[in-house]
């Protein structure tokens, strides 16, 4: 009786914080980025940068590392692929939590948004992360969690609403199709 009450209210209590979602907000300035062709996967030297280049510089800049290459640094020597322009102002929004397609689909929709004036973004990105050690991951199977837990992908849209999608899982788990 009492104790199971006391249960409902503690578990639709917490449920409702964990289903709450964390939002954060940076500005990033003065940052290098890669120079892109919608149309150029590959990328072309002294053109623009390949889906790979900027896939590994997305993981750089989302993990704050820095860009600069100095041979100082204990932590990277890593540095913006080129070409790159330096952008004087970049916004990060982070959100953290159980977020369903249908809030994807809006955000990416809202993102859109920053190709209009006054803003007049070139291309911007969305990245969504499943947890690492999440029990599923697409398709059928199970998510193997073995050392990093990858499952994830990502979109970078065009001012021309051309786009890109990365995808990443780990060695032993099923990609879409």
């Amino acid at each position: 009786g009492a104790e199971g009450s006391t249960l409902m209210s503690y578990f639709s209590k917490n449920q409702i914080q964990a289903l709450k979602p964390k939002i954060t907000f940076s500005t990033l300035r003065d940052l290098q980025c890669p120079v892109l062709q919608s149309n150029d996967l590959q990328g072309k030297p002294e053109e623009s940068c390949s889906t790979e280049e900027l896939f590994e510089w997305l993981g750089a800049v989302l993990n704050q590392v820095s860009l600069d290459n100095k041979s100082s640094s204990f932590l990277s020597t890593y540095c913006c692929p080129e070409p790159n322009t330096v952008v004087e102002k970049a916004f990060l929004c982070t959100i953290t939590g159980f977020i369903i397609p249908e809030k994807i689909m809006q955000l990416l929709e809202q993102l859109c948004c920053y190709f209009g004036e006054p803003k007049l973004a070139h291309w911007l990105t969305l990245t969504v992360h499943g947890f690492a050690d999440s029990p599923v991951s697409w398709r059928e199977s199970e998510h193997g969690f073995h050392k990093g837990g990858e499952n994830l992908y990502n979109f970078v849209i065009f001012r021309n609403l051309d786009y890109w999608l990365h995808m990443a899982v780990g060695a032993h788990d099923d990609c879409p199709p």
